[in-house]
């Protein structure tokens, strides 16, 4: 625990400096309005934050990612508050309690509890981070390409059932989608080419960058130009700066959410969203006021922020120690971790350890910047929200454009931001989840390569996948996961249960 904090202060004094403070102001802030302005979401930024980024230097470079990460997820509040429109999808269930309470009249008091509910939702995740993560990294250690294998698998079958909860399925075919994308280019084992039909380009496989501009960025703004503008009313009506009794008055509902978020975000690729709505849905079941929920309800407001905040910190760390991203948006952070030559994963604390309190110092000082902008720079931000996002979405272009060009120089990665974006952009309309189709494209290389790696170290014997504790453990779990994904199965489960508490109840 000594070294852990002398690292924690150590990576506090290396991003002291002038240039890191500069840094974390314009981020976090860029980061804000991002998330305010509908259309543009935290995965989004980050994914074209990259690639401005490539000629940084490498803690500078995660500096910046982490605090717009940050920024976007908490700036999505505003347009929840004020036009009941979430800025991102982590903010939808804010719009639940935040408008209603602005249509009250209390859309500063609103907009003040959201600001500090996200600043204790981060710093509960962080103290999970700084204790989890290395325990985490220590067990990971023991884990062999058999593990992996199931581990890779777990990421996209989770992330297909959670952010596609009324309909698993497409989950599972959109990371399957995602699967299939990573198999292309060439193989790591015997370099072989695979699925490239005679384009050479498709040689070294689909970059990440480009995939995941296209399905974010340019699939967005397809689906900008599909929509109708809303209205906008841009006032913040009462004082921002909330009183103390108001923030401690549901500091158990703080607590619970934080760790609700915090546990959401360990789980991969299922992100900000879930966690918000899984806070607010145990928020209001042990409220004493659940009547107010949905109508104005304090408590309902932070809960959702507290819960969507808390998933960040969770998010990094599976990334971090595993290399599995516990978020959309940290999926891009592993692409620009790789980058700029830092690899996640079990070796992490063995390689780079400074690196994980150097990510905890960055979230605390990103959180200070964001309580900050949050209180102090309310009624300017709001001015953002009278650009029409249509001229917006000709920046953001360009910024496709340049930032997928930007990475290896060849016009091929822009056809693939495009044919991503296109993708991206009726897959959604379909109402298909793209967290599972990116998780599958970062994952795929290390499920594939691991299957193979394991079958050729037993000359083809399957069987240590299923004999191994750990991997009977994590395959047990993936059969269970996709048979209660069934409505017939997960059903008479339920049955089953409820009438074995039944039982229990008569016997006594």
């Amino acid at each position: 625990m000594f070294d852990g904090l002398l690292m924690l202060g150590g990576g506090l004094a290396h991003f002291l400096t002038p240039i890191s403070l500069f840094n974390i102001a314009w981020a976090t802030l860029l980061g804000i309005i991002i998330g305010a302005l509908p259309g543009l979401t935290a995965t989004m930024g980050v994914a074209l934050l990259v690639t401005l980024t490539y000629k940084m230097a490498p803690d500078q470079a995660i500096l910046c990612l982490m605090c717009l990460y940050c920024g976007a997820i908490y700036g999505g509040s505003r347009t929840a508050i004020l036009l009941s429109i979430p800025g991102t999808p982590a903010s939808a269930a804010t719009t639940l309690d935040g408008h209603p309470l602005a249509l009250q009249g209390k859309a500063g008091t609103a907009m003040g509890l959201a600001t500090t509910s996200s600043a204790l939702g981060t710093i509960v995740g962080i103290i999970a981070l700084a204790l989890i993560a290395p325990l985490l990294a220590e067990a990971a250690l023991q884990f062999g390409t058999y593990e992996f294998f199931w581990l890779a698998l777990f990421g996209v079958v989770i992330s297909g059932q959670l952010t596609a909860i009324d309909d698993p399925l497409k989950g599972y075919i959109a990371g399957i989608l995602g699967l299939l994308v990573a198999m292309v280019g060439m193989e790591t084992l015997h370099a072989h080419q695979r699925f490239t039909f005679g384009i050479t380009a498709l040689g070294g496989g689909v970059d990440l960058i480009p995939a995941m501009v296209g399905a974010f960025g340019f699939a967005e703004i397809l689906g900008v130009m599909k929509r109708t503008a809303q209205a906008r009313i841009v006032s913040s009506g009462d004082r921002v700066i909330p009183r103390l009794a108001d923030v401690f008055r549901f500091k158990w509902t703080t607590i619970r959410s934080g760790l609700i978020g915090t546990f959401v975000g360990i789980v991969p690729g299922v992100g900000e969203d879930v966690g918000a709505w899984a806070s607010y849905a145990a928020a209001k079941r042990v409220s004493k006021e659940k009547h107010l929920f949905g109508k104005g309800s304090q408590e309902g407001l932070i809960a959702a922020e507290t819960g969507n905040s808390a998933v960040i910190p969770g998010a990094m760390i599976p990334t971090l120690t595993l290399a599995l991203p516990g978020s959309a948006a940290a999926a891009v952070l592993i692409a620009a971790m790789f980058i700029h030559g830092i690899r996640p994963g079990p070796l992490l604390m063995t390689e780079n350890p400074e690196f994980l309190y150097q990510i905890v110092a960055i979230l605390l000082f990103s959180t200070i910047a964001m309580l900050v902008f949050g209180l102090t720079l309310t009624k300017p931000l709001l001015t953002v929200l009278s650009v029409p996002r249509e001229r917006l979405m000709a920046v953001v272009y360009v910024l496709c454009v340049v930032g997928s060009f930007a990475i290896t120089q060849r016009m091929f990665d822009v056809y693939v931001m495009v044919g991503f974006g296109i993708a991206g952009f009726i897959l959604r309309e379909m109402k298909y989840p793209m967290a599972p189709l990116v998780l599958g494209i970062i994952l795929g290389d290390l499920l594939d390569l691991n299957l193979r790696r394991g079958l050729l170290l037993t000359n083809g014997d399957p069987s240590p996948f299923f004999t191994r504790p750990i991997s009977a453990v994590i395959c047990i779990t993936i059969i269970l996961t996709i048979l209660m994904s069934i409505p017939a199965v997960s059903t008479r489960v339920r049955s089953l249960l409820t009438r074995g508490r039944g039982d229990a109840s008569a016997q006594s």
